[in-house]
């Protein structure tokens, strides 16, 4: 069993930057593929973004490609999203999965309980 703990949101004015960290309760780490995914209200849960076990395979949804940005620290069990450039459409609760299949699809084995990133305009 793996939980995950994420924190760093907060509500930041159009433009600005926030990140995002993922703390593991695992000391496998490394073997975790870890993604991002964000529910809007009203909408279904979507891929932001992925990165492998290792940290050198990375992806994203083309919404945030070149303004997020996925990182790892395997020696401190945690994963980080970095978001800059932030527009009032990334407005969502973001959630932090880990599991054994490197994809873009929601069947992730373990999911934090979200927080909360409110970009205003």
């Amino acid at each position: 069993q793996v939980q995950l703990v994420e924190s760093g949101g907060g509500l930041v004015q159009a433009g600005g930057s926030l990140r995002l960290s993922c703390a593991a309760s695992s000391r496998t780490f490394n073997v975790y593929n870890m993604a991002w995914f964000r529910q809007a209200p009203g909408k279904e849960r979507q891929f932001v973004a992925r990165i492998s076990g290792t940290g050198i395979l990375t992806s994203y949804a083309e919404s945030v490609q070149g303004r997020f940005t996925i990182s790892r620290g395997n020696a401190q069990n945690t994963v980080y999203l970095q978001m800059n450039s932030l527009k009032p459409e990334d407005t969502a609760v973001y959630y932090c999965a880990a599991g054994f299949i490197y994809s873009t699809a929601s069947n992730y084995d373990y999911w934090g309980q979200g927080t909360q990133v409110t970009v205003s305009s």
